[in-house]
């Protein structure tokens, strides 16, 4: 009888910190303890305990005090403290690999990416080289006193929920077992698909406080989020929470078919979104590459100058890839009822007239178009997302389950 009371009681305290630091993180301002009480309907007595706890663990500080009004004593807010809880991110991607850490603060701690063409590499290589560059890391977060609870690490393939790695055409992947890659096992690292991962670094207050949160979306936001790069990634986000499906392969919004006898996809199929919106057929269709060589990553500024000069074949490949990702995203809304849509890779530096170019595509085609206001933004707000978002995913383990981290 007491082991069970001793459980029940841990996860009582687990979920009420969980509530209070998910509140905190979807603030756009400090709040003080009346206010969380407030919010989350936890009792002043028991808020006063949890944010001791907080308070003596360094999650949370004292910020200057507030005068709310003329009368009473001024609030004092407690606002997220820097400096020592920490989530990792690493990613492995066709242009090459690299890890973020990041406070629960939402500092960037430190950051590298390595270039590199990843698309003859063997897994084996690239996950030693990986690990010989989070090593170090790991060694000078010890000593500034950082606590890492949690890695995460972000491929551009499916990925089953026992670390298993179903393929990755991009990179030449398939039928991998991630936890015999040193760096998965002694990170214990979360793996999952990078659009999912870009998704999740647009949600506010997902894992890390963005106190100047600038996605123009709510944390409860329900939105599709289009990834681009080689190829086309998507993920679906409901309420805020990506959509991951019965074995965590859902929205995969590439090799959804625009055109049933259109060219054959890498994945077996034939017109493909990714055959026309991805990176690499787009410098194929515009004439800049051929073969290979299509998919290097530098070839994506002269993409950018051909079409900022209106070069008529580069123009018309852009223009034929925003009707196919048109027809595909309006499906997608026509299945799922979303009415946000979020582009991100090298899609987002086509600047605010391709998101417009895109919803102007997309409103006459759906079904509920004198009913729905469609918004398409641009994922400009985090450098590499589905690198930001594996290191939220990292700290989603403290934010989930903090009494296994804290002294209490």
């Amino acid at each position: 009888m007491p082991r069970s009371r001793s459980i029940n009681q841990d996860d009582l305290r687990n979920h009420n910190l969980s509530v209070v630091l998910k509140t905190l993180l979807q603030s756009r301002t400090p709040l003080s303890r009346a206010q969380l009480a407030k919010q989350t309907g936890l009792t002043k007595a028991t808020m006063s305990l949890l944010s001791e706890i907080l308070l003596g663990n360094d999650v949370v500080e004292q910020l200057a005090p507030l005068q709310e009004s003329t009368n009473g004593r001024p609030s004092t807010p407690l606002g997220f403290h820097a400096g020592r809880w920490a989530g990792m991110g690493m990613q492995v991607n066709t242009d090459g690999y690299g890890y973020t850490v990041l406070d629960i603060a939402g500092r960037v701690v430190m950051t590298q990416w390595v270039d590199r063409d990843m698309t003859q590499s063997t897994p084996d290589d690239v996950f030693e080289a990986l690990d010989d560059l989070v090593r170090p890391v790991e060694v000078r977060l010890k000593r500034r006193r950082y606590r890492l609870v949690g890695t995460g690490l972000a491929l551009p393939g499916l990925i089953a929920d026992d670390r298993h790695l179903i393929m990755a055409p991009n990179l030449g992947w398939a039928n991998l077992e991630l936890e015999r890659f040193a760096v998965v096992r002694r990170l214990d690292a979360d793996v999952d698909n990078e659009a999912n991962l870009a998704a999740i670094a647009q949600i506010p207050g997902y894992a890390v406080h963005r106190a100047a949160d600038e996605t123009g979306l709510e944390p409860d936001d329900s939105f599709l989020y289009i990834s681009t790069d080689i190829g086309v990634g998507g993920a679906i986000v409901r309420s805020g929470g990506v959509m991951r499906g019965d074995h965590g392969f859902g929205g995969e919004l590439g090799h959804m078919s625009v055109d049933m006898n259109g060219p054959k996809c890498r994945c077996g199929r034939r017109g493909c979104l990714e055959m026309y919106a991805g990176r690499r057929e787009l410098v194929r269709a515009a004439g800049i590459a051929d073969g290979a060589d299509a998919a290097a990553a530098s070839h994506i500024d002269e993409l950018y100058r051909r079409w900022k000069g209106g070069d008529v074949r580069t123009v018309m490949a852009i223009e034929q890839a925003l009707d196919a990702m048109a027809s595909a995203a309006v499906s997608v809304i026509n299945m799922v009822d979303v009415s946000t849509i979020v582009l991100g890779g090298f899609w987002s530096g086509f600047e605010e007239d391709l998101a417009s170019k895109l919803r102007i595509r997309i409103v006459p085609q759906l079904l509920a178009r004198y009913a729905m206001d469609v918004r398409v933004l641009d994922c400009k707000t985090v450098e590499r997302p589905a690198l930001y978002g594996a290191a939220c995913l990292g700290m989603r383990r403290f934010i989930d389950r903090p009494v296994g981290y804290l002294d209490i």
